[in-house]
């Protein structure tokens, strides 16, 4: 403006633009040359002499032999600004805006190095940074093509480096790129949950697919304290803290309708931290009764007890058989503008709208019991606990069912039967537990075999010794097996698919809870009563042709 090189209306038209869309003042100007007439050559020479800078000509520069690692990546993308020779304590670095102090001083403080001003064109800038950019990320394509090459990144980051905590740069591309990918592949693998563990002689990452876990890749040992560093940060995880457990929780948005989250636990082994992402996909819940495996009287029987105004629907299960699934695909049918839902969780899995989901906290003093008073001051009509663990959670659960609520939660037992008598051992009267619980579901899940099975002859013996009845083989159905195809990646299962006991608590069945019968009193009565058990229930998947027998004889017991 001093110079009457631009006006002054047209100046501070470009200074607002760059403040509203939080960008720098000198991008807006040579952005602009068409209409100001001040291409970037002249602004950069103008800049050299009014501020006693000398002037660079960029092209006469090789991307590939700028220092690198010396101004953080960040640095140089955000304030344009360029390392270009470093001697010593000194570093040359090139500008466009020589009048931008701060960031000069933030790359000051950054390096701890004496800074000497080249003054550059801010186009050729530009592209010098996106070249860069490029050149440090020339290891990815082979990092994360089909056939992965880690030599290349072996030699970035060599083991003394890998060992340095303030060696380890958590933005390494070629790391990010790789942690990306795994997670796009696990994703679209369908696995559950992905290992990464570190050993003596190698790292290996594992995904865990329809339960059963299987390696994908063994990158380099030099590379673990980069992956769990970039994990920690995503995790809001304390990076400095390699000596104890630590949890988290991370999300990617795979698309503006769809965000897949990640459950992290971090271990200290002997050699280095095991870190275990579980993959939470919310659209797993929505996906509908009808996908998980029901039958259909089933179905019937467990949609008419969760319509109850009151009374307790239990879950039980090992880990890993669909708990969480189960119990928020019923909270989903449940959830009304009209309904108030309360749950709480160690940790909430599944994040829904309209559901009010609290995380316990032990260490803070907020257990499952004590979640469990506030929500019956909150006016709940349905309340979803994560476990019942202790007899003061069973307790308060089993009051809140017997005064006017609908309460939901999961066990950890072997089925159906048991689950009665694994509340009385904890101490919960037996009359209690006869007028509170309504419903129990125990379930398994099976792989479903891919579409490339093919039938095939187990004989009469063994049919029958796995539990078919003698009128069922007859002939009109035969078990398939699992083959193995591409689509399957060679393991013949795709998919998984719901095994379940669905017991209604009758009048018969309170009757021998009130008496103090056993598990065993109690499935004979659910049997006499038309209940299938698991067992039953997963033949009847292998006479569909859903699964095999043999992942059903794998899963249930008689």
């Amino acid at each position: 403006m001093q110079q009457g090189k631009l006006r002054p209306d047209r100046a501070e038209s470009l200074a607002r633009r760059a403040a509203q869309s939080n960008t720098l003042f000198i991008d807006e100007l040579v952005g602009a040359a068409e209409a100001t007439g001040l291409k970037a050559g002249e602004i950069a020479r103008f800049a050299a002499e009014t501020f006693g800078h000398p002037l660079l000509d960029l092209t006469a520069i090789d991307a590939d032999q700028l220092p690198s690692d010396v101004i953080d990546k960040k640095l140089v993308g955000a304030l344009r600004v360029v390392g270009i020779r470093k001697r010593g304590n000194r570093l040359a670095v090139a500008v466009s805006d020589p009048t931008n102090v701060q960031a000069l001083d933030q790359v000051k403080f950054q390096t701890q190095l004496a800074l000497e001003i080249v003054v550059v064109e801010h186009d050729k800038l530009l592209k010098l940074i996106e070249s860069s950019v490029q050149t440090a990320g020339k290891a990815l394509e082979k990092f994360v093509g089909d056939e992965i090459d880690f030599g290349e990144l072996l030699t970035e980051v060599p083991d003394s480096a890998a060992q340095d905590d303030s060696a380890i740069d958590i933005d390494d591309a070629p790391v990010v790129r790789f942690l990306q990918k795994l997670l796009l592949d696990a994703i679209g693998d369908g696995a559950s949950d992905i290992h990464f563990e570190p050993y003596e002689k190698f790292y290996r990452v594992r995904f865990r697919v329809d339960g059963i876990l299987r390696e994908v890749t063994q990158p380099p040992l030099a590379i673990k304290e980069r992956l769990v560093t970039r994990i920690k940060v995503l995790s809001r995880l304390d990076i400095a803290e390699k000596r104890v457990p630590q949890d988290g929780r991370m999300k990617l948005a795979l698309s503006a309708q769809r965000a897949i989250d990640f459950r992290v636990s971090t271990l200290p082994t002997l050699f280095g931290e095991k870190v275990v992402m579980r993959i939470l996909d919310p659209s797993q819940a929505k996906m509908g009764i009808d996908a998980l495996g029901y039958e259909p009287e089933q179905k019937a029987v467990l949609t008419d007890a969760i319509q109850r105004p009151y009374g307790m629907v239990l879950v039980t299960g090992p880990t890993g058989s669909g708990k969480t699934v189960s119990l928020y695909t019923c909270l989903n049918i449940l959830n009304q503008p009209g309904v108030n839902i309360s749950t709480a969780e160690d940790p909430a899995e599944i994040q829904i709208a309209g559901i009010n989901q609290v995380n316990v906290n032990d260490k803070a003093g907020l257990t499952f019991a004590n979640a469990m008073r506030s929500f019956l001051r909150q006016d709940p009509d349905i309340i979803m606990v994560g476990e019942i663990r202790d007899l003061e959670t069973a307790d308060i659960a089993v009051k809140a069912a017997q005064t006017g609520h609908m309460v939901m939660s999961t066990l950890h037992t072997n089925n159906a039967p048991s689950t009665l008598t694994r509340l009385a051992n904890m101490g919960v009267p037996p009359f209690n537990i006869a007028s509170s619980v309504i419903l129990i579901t125990a379930q398994r899940l099976a792989r479903r075999l891919c579409t490339c099975k093919e039938p095939t002859d187990f004989g009469e013996d063994a049919l029958l010794a796995a539990g078919f009845a003698r009128s069922a083989l007859d002939g009109s159905w035969a078990p398939y097996k699992a083959v193995g195809c591409d689509r399957c990646k060679g393991s013949g299962y795709k998919g998984r698919v719901g095994i379940y006991e669905v017991m209604p608590v009758t009048e018969a069945i309170q009757n021998i809870i009130l008496k103090g019968g056993s598990s065993i009193e109690i499935a004979q009565q659910a049997q006499r009563e038309g209940v299938k058990n698991l067992r039953q229930s997963g033949l009847l998947k292998v006479r569909q042709g859903m699964t095999s027998l043999e992942e059903v004889l794998g899963c249930t017991n008689e």
